[in-house]
């Protein structure tokens, strides 16, 4: 039944797809790719989903495990085409993030899914519709949290139809700076897109006066641990270059290695030449852009990705992010990086205060209410948390309001009929440390 279930959903959205005037293929497939990332963990899943995506249940189950690996940062970051839907201001935004969200709670049914695979679900869920809501009255901001800096990945053909162009609302400079204000913390981050906005303005005013300008890069390196908000910010980014007039669409393409890398010399420049095709007038985000320096395949990406770069230098903007010490060494591989990656933004780890708030404002996002003493449990276990390279920042936060959303559901298992309070209440014992939760070990933050 659960397959019977995903298959009806991947239906939905396709269709959705189509309405909103994107390839319902690609719907599909983005439909398929995140189902699997959202069932990853649950036994006996891989069987369904396959039998769900009609392919046959007899063969290896690894077209399952792909596409869970290829689609495991859209668990906590909205998936690309929503993002482009959002990114255009379309009014179909939010139908499509109700039919992902339909597809997720098929998904959590497959297999033998544990509790806090549903709870994780959910905030899958509540991560979509949330990013949606936030374009449906233009000039309404975001919510102020960093989606955690989890890989959304690109794959299969995702060009929309020329059919009937959507009416578009396009964000204008000032609000999308708004916005970008109103993210907790990240002030050094703030400071430097400021300025670069200001920068590339200035340079733009003096072409249109007719006066000579140096040629600033526009590329960008992103540094900071994980769940720093770096794909939130890029997002914002290439909102703010089409609002400059630099960009014409203003969508942000986001890959790692997998998604440029082929298995044999001479195809990489292919499918990396492919991804750049579908980043034009947009951002190209390549997240952990250092693993592209571990072998000749991973060189040959890099030798196209600049080739492109130059080709498309009026209509192309590439962001490349990671850890700090091997983002240096990577920039510096190939003289074509050097030249081009010029300037380097840091994201810091976020201070206890802005994790509450990083973890309050989601729980809000998914509907629940933390009591004052379950902030004050969850500040405790912020303080324990050691804070070098890896930290997980917003997608700590992220883990542990799942974690807290799975104990929720349990200490709730004897009440047939909870109150609306109950289902919302998040009281300290969530936060606590479980023992067993079932069987499941990874319900423990």
């Amino acid at each position: 039944m659960s397959a019977t279930a995903l298959a009806a959903a991947l239906d939905a959205l396709a269709a959705a797809g189509t309405a909103a005037g994107v390839d319902d293929a690609a719907a599909r497939a983005e439909g398929e790719r995140l189902a699997a990332a959202v069932a990853e963990s649950s036994p006996g899943a891989p069987t369904d989903w396959l039998a769900a995506t009609a392919r046959p249940t007899s063969t290896s189950l690894q077209p399952f495990f792909d596409a869970a690996v290829s689609a495991r940062r859209w668990r906590s970051a909205p998936t690309d085409l929503l993002g482009e839907l959002i990114a255009k201001s379309s009014p179909s935004a939010s139908q499509y993030a109700q039919a992902l969200a339909t597809v997720v709670d098929a998904a959590a049914t497959l297999g033998d899914p544990s509790i806090s695979a549903i709870a994780a679900a959910e905030g899958t869920k509540a991560v979509h519709r949330s990013a949606a809501a936030g374009r449906d009255k233009a000039p309404t901001p975001l919510p102020t949290t960093p989606h955690p800096d989890v890989r959304p990945t690109t794959n299969g053909d995702l060009t929309t139809k020329a059919a009937e162009p959507e009416p578009k609302e396009e964000r204008t400079l000032e609000q999308l700076l708004e916005e970008l204000d109103q993210l907790i913390g990240l002030a050094r981050v703030k400071h430097e897109i400021h300025r670069q906005t200001e920068l590339l303005r200035i340079e733009r005013l003096r072409g249109e006066a007719g006066l000579t300008s140096p040629t600033l890069t526009r590329h960008l390196v992103f540094v900071g641990n994980p769940g720093t908000g770096k794909t939130t910010v890029g997002r914002l980014v290439a909102g703010i270059y089409r609002a400059l007039g630099l960009l014409d669409k203003g969508h942000l393409v986001e890959v790692d290695r997998s998604e440029l890398v082929a298995g044999y010399l001479g195809q990489t420049a292919e499918k990396t030449t492919a991804v750049v095709q579908r980043a034009l007038g947009g951002v190209l985000f390549i997240d952990e852009a250092y693993a592209l320096a571990e072998d000749q395949y991973g060189r040959e990406a890099v030798d196209t990705l600049v080739k492109d770069m130059e080709d498309h230098r009026d209509d192309l903007v590439v962001i490349v992010a990671g850890y700090p010490g091997p983002m240096a060494r990577f920039v510096g591989t190939n003289p074509g990086l050097e030249s081009r990656f010029a300037r380097t933004i840091t994201f810091e780890d976020y201070s206890a205060e802005e994790l509450r708030r990083i973890f309050e404002t989601m729980a809000r996002a998914a509907d629940f209410e933390p009591e004052p003493a379950t902030l004050e449990r969850f500040d405790r276990l912020s303080a324990d948390q050691a804070r070098g390279e890896g930290f997980g920042n917003g997608r700590w936060a992220r883990n542990v309001l799942d974690a807290a959303i799975a104990r929720h559901a349990w200490r709730l298992r004897d009440v047939e009929r909870p109150t609306v309070d109950q289902l919302r209440t998040l009281v300290p014992e969530d936060l606590e440390d479980v023992v067993d939760i079932g069987t499941d070990s990874e319900a423990t933050p």
